[in-house]
């Protein structure tokens, strides 16, 4: 017997149901990355302007969410919050070896593009006009891994280190 899968409506009103509004309007700032009014995100969140504005507040507060001075005011997520936590997540969920051990994955991958296109990193590729479509998009697509591949060498050293340093707090306590 096959379990139904929910329709969009009924995860949506679930989703609603199961959220407060602060947690509606985190869950929309989260996947949002430009800057939006407390009206367009009470919209996404299914809630009054009012009440994202006040939860938007609150989460500038926290350093979770960037405010602007603008009129009208504009919220948006605060991305070295969001680095922070990762590195923090990956620190607590991972074994300093096992982080090394993935950062000398992804360095063999950056090295394979380095090899692939002949230049240091991915802002150093040109695209040639005389590209077909087709190779301009699987270029697109391996400058966007080479890219995400630096940007997860980056994290994850910085794991490491918290994860170190970690260790070496409770080592000496």
């Amino acid at each position: 017997m096959t379990e139904e899968r929910p329709s969009a409506a009924d995860a949506h009103e679930q989703w609603q149901d199961d959220r407060t509004t602060f947690q509606r309007v985190y869950d929309v700032l989260v996947g949002t990355y430009e800057p939006a009014t407390a009206k367009e995100f009470a919209e996404w969140a299914d809630c009054s302007t009012n009440g994202a504005r006040q939860a938007l507040e609150q989460l500038a507060e926290m350093g979770i969410a960037d405010r602007t001075d603008t009129r009208p005011t504009t919220y948006g997520r605060n991305a070295s919050y969001f680095r922070w936590k990762r590195i923090e997540t990956l620190a607590r969920d991972h074994s300093p070896s096992d982080l090394r051990t993935r950062v000398e994955e992804l360095i063999e991958d950056d090295s394979t593009f380095r090899e692939k296109y002949g230049v240091p990193d991915p802002d150093a590729v040109v695209l040639e006009d005389s590209t077909s479509h087709e190779q301009l998009h699987e270029r697109w697509d391996d400058l966007t891994e080479w890219r995400m591949i630096r940007r997860d060498i980056r994290a994850l050293e910085r794991a490491i280190h918290r994860a170190e340093s970690e260790r070496d707090d409770r080592v000496q306590a």
